[in-house]
Formats: structure tokens, C-alpha cells, sequence
């Protein structure tokens, strides 16, 4: 079953894809290993932590364990999430995603996405034998819009904004043209993202850190990692919930922008294009999520993000813009007092360079 996150309505598993209220839905509940963790072979891919994971279905492409590596520059460590099969974090929720559409007899998936998610989501669905259309910005970038294509996907490029994308989509949805895999609404997307924090904690020996940073668009990862470091506090696995902090783009910040915590850059940071969300559905979610760990967003600029991206590849980490604006955070978290010297910090590095 599936339940509504704010009306708590219930409905069936397959459909519909949201409440008739019009906010997200979630699975009724949350599954739980019994006893302590045993030892994984990481060779199974998210599906290591089947137990966590409400589907039976099983699509890999060899995703997941991703390095944890020290990051002395920048006092924190690295969850090297951009070394995905597709080159980034949405791996994780394209294969639970893609199960759960196995699972419920789909045999045609919808996503909307600026690049990344498409790209995952068609080719999870390439590796299950399911028909994929994937609804992007005209102005997506021609190097990710050719990779999705050569899935054998169907890709539709919409003219306007990122939310003119979504309205397209959901209209395709709505008349019937096949199943939403969406990022941002369907519930078994945020079942693998939240593999994320079970595997940082499972690389430091199921000690939490005092704080996660990812970039926060639609809240994908940021709320996969809260909810993944939840379940593993109630399963008895770790102790505690670190912080979870997001990195919005300046101008596309409605998070950090409530508390006063975006920039007064006046341009907006259009570097940044996997996050330019200005309406997040599941916006109430990640504003519990930051008031349960006692988190933070702030908005990065476009400079910011270049430098930092530019710092980041003469390290060695070869990563998107979007990707630096969470390292570009760190210096405004710390002068915020949200980070103290010597907190035990990791950060995800979420998406590859083209």
C-alpha cells in the first residue's frame, strides 16, 4: 500500500501516482532487517540491503559502493557518487524504480528530468527489457540528451522551464501513455537513494557522521539519506542521525531562501542545472527532514560553483556544476556556525562531468 504524506489517504501499489489531494505518496511502511547487519558481498548492488527495500524485483546495472574518501582540503570526505554506471547518484533510484515498475506490471515508463535522471531511468528500464520516454528542456545538454536516445528511449524535449518539463510528462501520465518513474513523485525512487546512507554507514563501521552535504533540487538524495539514516537508527544499526544540509542555486533556492539563508547575488546561478527546482512536490518533506536532524540549505552562486568545480577537478574529482555546489557550501555552512571545526562531515559528489 501506499499512503498519502500529508492526507493520509491510502491506495493500492500501482496507482495512482499521487494523492487526489495532489501531494506525493509514500509506501505505508518502512521495512526493517532483524539483528544487527551481517557482513554484505557488494556484489548485489543497492539490493545488498534488500531488507530495507519494499520490492522483490531485482534490476542491476552494478550500481552502488560507491569510495568513501578522505577529503583533507576540504575537512570532510567524499561519497563518490558520480562514479555510478551512469554517472551519478539517480542509479540508485533508477534500478528500485524500475523494479517496482516490474513489480506492479509496467510495461512503459514516463520521468521527466533535466539529464541525469533520464538517462538513468532509460537505461534501467533498457536493462529490465521496458519501454522508456524521457521528457527533457529543449536546452538539456545535447551530450546527455544523445546517451538517452541511444538507450533505444523515446526523448521529448519541451520548450519553457524545468516545470513546464514536469507538466508535459504528467499530462503524457495522465492520458495513459504509460507509468511515471518520476525522481520526484514515486516513493520507490527514494527506496535506492536512501541505499546511500546505509552504505556511508556501513564504510565507517555503522558510525553515523555528524553531517551529510548534498545539493538539493527536488530533494532526491536529501531526503534519501534522511530517511535511509532514520531506518538504520530504527532498525538499531547506528546511533544517531547526522545532519542533513542541502546546497540550493542561487535563484532556484526556495528552501534556503526561508530563513533567509540564500544569497543576495542578484544573478542567478544557471550553472547549476540539475537543481533549478523552485517548487519541490515533496518541499513540506524535505523542511521536516531539515527541522528532524536539525539541518540547513543555503543558495550558491554561479562563481562560487565554477571555482569550486575548478578546485574540485585539480583534486582529482571530475564532477558536474551542479555536483560543486556542495563542497561551495561547506565554507558558508562553517561561517554560519551550522559546521564547527572538526565535525565529522561527508559530502556527496553526486554527478560526472560530461
Amino acid at each position: 500500500m501506499r499512503t498519502c504524506s500529508v492526507c493520509d489517504r491510502e491506495y493500492p501499489r500501482a496507482e495512482p501516482w499521487r494523492c487526489s489531494c495532489g501531494a506525493p505518496l509514500d509506501y505505508a511502511t518502512q521495512p526493517l532487517p532483524d539483528g544487527r547487519p551481517g557482513q554484505f558481498s557488494r556484489t548485489s548492488g543497492v539490493w545488498d540491503f534488500d531488507e530495507f527495500l519494499p520490492m522483490d524485483e531485482r534490476v542491476s546495472l552494478g550500481e552502488g559502493w560507491t569510495p568513501l574518501v578522505d577529503a583533507s582540503e576540504w575537512d570532510a570526505s567524499f561519497k563518490l557518487e558520480y562514479l555510478h554506471p551512469t554517472g551519478s547518484f539517480k542509479d540508485r533510484g533508477a534500478a528500485t524504480v524500475i523494479a517496482e515498475a516490474l513489480e506492479v506490471g509496467a510495461d512503459r515508463v514516463l520521468e521527466d528530468s533535466s539529464g541525469n535522471a533520464g538517462l538513468a531511468v532509460a537505461s534501467y528500464a533498457a536493462r529490465a527489457g521496458l519501454d522508456a520516454e524521457i521528457y527533457v528542456p529543449a536546452s538539456a545538454k545535447k551530450t546527455k540528451v544523445r546517451r538517452i536516445e541511444r538507450t533505444g528511449a523515446d526523448v521529448v524535449p519541451v520548450e519553457g522551464s524545468r516545470a513546464a518539463v514536469t507538466e508535459a510528462c504528467i499530462d503524457a501520465v495522465e492520458s495513459g501513455a504509460g507509468w511515471y518513474a518520476s525522481h520526484a513523485w514515486n516513493p520507490a525512487f527514494f527506496a535506492g537513494t536512501a541505499t546511500t546512507a546505509y552504505e556511508i554507514a556501513a564504510q565507517r563501521d555503522w558510525n553515523a557522521p555528524d553531517a551529510v552535504v548534498t545539493p538539493l533540487g527536488h530533494g532526491t538524495l536529501f531526503l534519501g539519506l534522511y530517511r535511509g539514516f532514520r531506518a538504520l537508527e530504527q532498525a538499531g544499526w547506528t546511533d544517531t542521525i547526522p545532519r542533513i544540509l542541502g546546497t540550493q542555486a542561487v535563484g532556484y533556492s526556495p528552501i534556503a531562501d526561508e530563513d533567509g539563508s540564500g544569497s543576495d547575488d542578484a544573478a542567478a546561478n544557471d550553472l547549476a542545472d540539475g537543481i533549478h527546482i523552485r517548487d519541490p512536490p515533496r518541499g513540506r518533506q524535505i523542511r521536516h527532514a531539515i527541522d528532524e536532524t536539525d539541518g540547513a540549505a543555503v543558495a550558491v552562486s554561479a562563481a562560487a560553483t565554477a571555482r569550486e568545480r575548478d578546485r574540485l577537478g585539480a583534486a582529482g574529482f571530475h564532477v558536474e556544476p551542479t555536483c560543486a555546489t556542495a563542497t561551495a557550501a561547506l565554507t558558508q555552512f562553517r561561517e554560519r556556525g551550522e559546521l564547527q571545526d572538526g565535525d565529522d562531515v561527508v559530502v556527496a559528489l553526486t554527478g560526472r562531468n560530461d
